[in-house]
């Protein structure tokens, strides 16, 4: 995957043992299904099954039957992953999810709204870069553009109905659900658990 050009040139600053904080953006984008017929993407699992390790959507929440999710294939490990991207500096992570949709898949996409903020474990990249990472989860909307894989970052880019999507690890799958879900309110998840956080006194 490419490095940004000015997290390269802090890299050469600082060098690779030194963690960055960063800041990530997914564009979960969502539009209209053209058929209600397709049949389940082999592996495939819903929403209800992801949208947090382990849990299914409270009692009396539905997966929306009538929309679609883009994915695309990453070129460095072949899972299936929603649009991410690191916000450039001075950025809004808004505008960098609506970038991100264009140099990955090609589409046009308008920002609903944030559904989810949270912060990743401490990660050690392959060429031993030191991150973490404050992840920000866009609902996304289709606008227009025919979806096309637009860089070497992906192998391959398609719709998915939100009911037959394909396998991908936990923290991305349940990026996916948290935006179909559409919940009124965005998600603060806090090593994994979601607010609100509980004092050791136990109050909130």
């Amino acid at each position: 995957m490419p490095i940004p050009e000015f997290v390269a040139d802090l890299r050469a600053k600082i060098g690779p043992e030194h963690p960055l904080w960063l800041a990530g953006a997914t564009a979960v984008i969502i539009r209209p299904r053209a058929g209600s017929d397709a049949p389940p993407f082999e592996g495939s699992r819903t929403p209800a099954e992801s949208v947090r390790a382990g849990e299914t959507l409270p009692a009396g929440e539905t997966v929306p039957a009538g929309e679609e999710v883009l994915l695309v294939r990453r070129s460095d490990n072949g899972v299936w992953s929603p649009v991410t991207g690191i916000v450039d500096p001075g950025e809004h992570p808004a505008t960098a999810a609506v970038r991100e949709s264009l140099e990955e898949a090609m589409v046009e996409v308008r920002v609903g709204r944030l559904v989810r903020l949270s912060v990743s474990p401490k990660i050690v990249h392959a060429t031993g870069d030191r991150a973490q990472y404050c992840d920000l989860v866009f609902r996304c909307t289709w606008v227009s553009g025919e979806a096309a894989v637009g860089d070497d970052e992906s192998v391959d880019v398609a719709w998915f109905p939100v009911d037959a999507l394909p396998d991908m690890p936990e923290h991305l799958a349940s990026r996916v659900a948290v935006a179909v879900a559409d919940r009124p309110e965005c998600e603060l998840l806090v090593d994994g658990v979601a607010l609100p956080i509980v004092a050791p006194n136990g109050t909130a």
